[in-house]
C-alpha cells in the first residue's frame, strides 16, 4: 500500500460517510418484520 494513502483519502471517506448517514437518517426504510429475526 502506498504511503499516505489513508491520510489522503480519510477526509473524503468521512465526508461521504456523514452524507450517507444523513441520507439514511432522513429516509429510513421500513423493514418488514420477520419471525425469523426474533429467533436469532
Amino acid at each position: 500500500m502506498a504511503d499516505g494513502f489513508l491520510e489522503t483519502h480519510y477526509a473524503e471517506y468521512e465526508r461521504r460517510r456523514e452524507a450517507w448517514l444523513k441520507r439514511r437518517k432522513f429516509n429510513p426504510k421500513p423493514r418488514p418484520q420477520k419471525p425469523e429475526d426474533e429467533a436469532l
